[in-house]
């Protein structure tokens, strides 16, 4: 059996010698998924993302209050104007995400006990832009409320401690947990990185099998492993395993050693994550190759589907308790999903295992289950021809 199990695994060693396209697809492109996310995501959070001011009032106060906004993080004033047709033609160009619009007649009101009234538009066709311009627009229409009420109290004597006691009686303190630095890439990067690798997995694994029903092959790779089914497939997606496991540890590597991302339960137990769920991506994709057996074209098809349908079903964009009860239970099916939640619980709240352990089940279901429909592979391989 061990003889046997070897000599599959040079013959499938010296087909990777012969097809270097493959070894492109296995390795050179999770390594540049890897390159282009955390190169993409490099500053952690969008910055200075373009926006335009309009201070039709443009008294002293309201230059102060220019000032004091444009030392915001995320936003940059790229044009300040006193005309907001002017404004809306930028934004429609696309030349800015979002208006901050101070009307004429702000500073008079205000200090004449009135309610003036500030306003900002963001461009949501931009989602993620405009959610950031959002978050700060909104915080600066709170500071230029405060800082007018700041002038009307100083006109009136009042010392800048009464004044501050006045209008912040309670500071409020935010502790952001898992991800202090608000970095996107930390979840973004470490979910759509080993995702597109999952994605390879399961596509290279039904082709791999697949190949040798479309060369006609398959009864000689059955009677290499002494007409037992289990070593053929181990010895056909063994070197595979090895080689996207050591992907997958490099990408831990980078994540939580060069890059310094939060892992609270230590490197080493990411990667035996990484091992569970390179193991469990090849046996979902096992599993679509007996769901159509012989049927290359079919099973890559399913796992180019399901595959891709697993990023919007695994939780980080859109979480799963607010879905619709059948893609609750949908998103069980998918590696990425369980990857996901112990990621979260592991790496990032730092929990103990016992927070995993239904998900870690899940992953191991997936690779074993491959193993219940063993009979459809050894029909395959007797009765089944390639269908082109």
């Amino acid at each position: 059996m061990l003889k046997a199990l070897w000599h599959i695994i040079r013959r499938e060693l010296r087909t990777f010698s012969k097809r270097p396209i493959f070894l492109v697809i296995m390795i050179v492109a999770p390594l540049g998924f890897l390159w282009m996310f955390t190169s993409l995501m490099q500053s952690g959070l969008p910055t200075k993302l373009p926006a335009a001011l309009v201070d039709e009032d443009d008294t002293h106060v309201t230059r102060q209050l220019t000032r004091i906004l444009g030392t915001m993080e995320e936003t940059r004033f790229v044009m300040q104007t006193p005309s907001f047709t002017e404004a809306r033609q930028a934004m429609q160009r696309g030349e800015v995400y979002a208006i901050f619009r101070i009307p004429k007649g702000t500073t008079e009101a205000v200090l004449t006990q009135r309610q003036p009234v500030i306003s900002f538009y963001t461009n949501d066709t931009y989602y993620i832009a405009a959610s950031l311009l959002m978050k700060d627009m909104r915080k600066m229409s709170e500071m230029a409320g405060l800082a007018m009420t700041r002038e009307t109290m100083r006109a009136r004597g009042f010392t800048d401690d009464a004044i501050m006691g006045t209008i912040q009686p309670i500071v409020v303190e935010s502790h952001p947990i898992g991800n202090p630095h608000l970095n996107y890439s930390v979840v973004l990067s470490n979910l759509i990185v080993p995702g597109l690798l999952m994605l390879v997995i399961m596509l290279t694994t039904s082709y791999a099998l697949g190949m040798e029903w479309k060369r006609g092959r398959q009864l000689k790779l059955y009677n290499m492993a002494g007409r037992r089914t289990w070593v053929a497939v181990i010895g056909k997606l063994l070197p595979q395993t090895m080689l996207y496991t050591i992907i997958f540890w490099l990408i831990d590597l980078v994540f939580y050693s060069y890059l310094q991302f939060p892992c609270a339960c230590g490197v080493s137990r990411m990667m035996l994550w990484g091992l569970l769920a390179v193991l469990a991506s090849q046996g979902f994709g096992l599993l679509m190759f007996e769901a159509f057996p012989g049927q290359m074209r079919m099973a890559m098809s399913a796992c180019s589907l399901l595959g891709v349908m697993q990023f919007s079903l695994a939780g980080f964009s859109f979480p799963v308790s607010a879905m619709d009860e059948p893609f609750q239970w949908l998103s069980n099916i998918f590696p990425l999903h369980h990857y996901f939640l112990i990621y979260v619980n592991q790496a990032l709240n730092g929990y103990d295992i016992s927070y995993v352990w239904p998900h870690v089940i899940a992953l191991v279901v997936l690779i074993l289950l491959p193993a219940v429909f063993t009979f459809r592979l050894t029909n395959a391989f007797l009765n089944i021809e390639y269908e082109p």
